[in-house]
């Protein structure tokens, strides 16, 4: 058995913060669990293009002889994306050995650094929406969402062709949230079933008009007199998250990193010695960036 040093112990404590960190910051996501998420376990640094493929769109040919069909060489799209985010949360522990005695200890320093990241990650996804131009907007700015302006999103969807079997979603803010709560024939039972039950007493909307619903506190919101909600709905592949690895700290500067990846997702934790408090620092970041892929499969819903 390896005798325990103060070297072993250390990697220890930022192998259980970066075990630790990625599951919170996925559990604060919203946008970022619905979007097509490409990582790969490869160093980049800001200001890199990443190619993200996105399923091809064919076209049939029609054959002179017997008027057969068939399809052009299918070849997978592009889209670019630019690595223009590096967003990091640093948080310190006076007594770090304490919380590998006792774990919930981390979770009182961590999960506001975490949070802070996702939050960023949300609002950046969220921002996206004035890129949606293939499809007119939706929905009148300054009023209540109403179930036609929500049929009219899904219809456009419909025309663009997204997927049946592809999920579409809808993210509003909680006031838009709390108008679909008390559209009237979807909120009550005789009229909506389960579902219009679960909205009346639980206050959950789930699905509407082939949308799951989702809300957001950082929805956009742009304008006074009246205020604009820049609500979203759209399909996965509308939208894009690229997540690429940050690289070791220099040798010498006395920083331990760990990485941590889960579900298409990284992130990097490091931890340093702050001589200014006597405490050990710890600093969680992650490199990525968000774009739009097929400018179609997403419609502004204002309200």
């Amino acid at each position: 058995m390896p005798s325990i040093t103060s070297s072993n112990v250390a990697q220890a404590i930022v192998k259980l913060v970066a075990a630790d960190a990625l599951p919170a910051l996925m559990g604060n996501l919203v946008m970022g669990n619905l979007v097509n998420r490409d990582f790969e376990p490869v160093l980049a640094q800001a200001g890199d293009m990443v190619n993200v493929p996105i399923p091809p769109t064919l076209v049939a040919n029609n054959i002179s002889d017997g008027g057969s069909v068939i399809t052009q060489n299918p070849s997978l799209g592009n889209a670019q994306i630019a690595l223009n985010t590096h967003a990091e949360a640093t948080f310190q522990i006076p007594d770090v050995t304490k919380i590998l005695a006792v774990p919930d200890l981390l979770r009182l320093y961590m999960e506001p650094a975490v949070a802070a990241l996702a939050e960023k990650i949300e609002a950046d996804l969220l921002g996206l929406y004035s890129q949606f131009t293939s499809n007119a907007p939706v929905g009148t700015a300054g009023s209540a969402l109403t179930e036609a302006a929500i049929d009219a999103a899904e219809t456009a969807l419909f025309n663009a062709k997204v997927p049946a079997s592809s999920p579409k979603y809808l993210i509003v803010s909680g006031e838009a949230y709390s108008q679909m709560r008390q559209i009237p024939r979807f909120s009550e039972f005789q009229t909506a079933g389960e579902a219009g039950l679960r909205a009346l007493v639980e206050g959950s909307v789930g699905k509407i008009k082939d949308f799951f619903v989702f809300r957001s506190q950082f929805v956009p919101k742009t304008g006074s007199g009246p205020v604009t909600t820049n609500n979203m709905a759209f399909a996965r592949n509308a939208l894009g998250l690229v997540v690429r690895r940050l690289p070791q700290p220099l040798p010498g500067t006395g920083a331990i990193a760990e990485y941590a990846e889960l579900g298409n997702f990284g992130m990097r934790v490091v931890m340093s010695y702050q001589p200014n408090t006597l405490a050990q620092q710890f600093t969680v970041d992650v490199l990525y960036g968000a774009g739009v892929l097929r400018n179609n499969h997403g419609v502004q819903v204002k309200s």
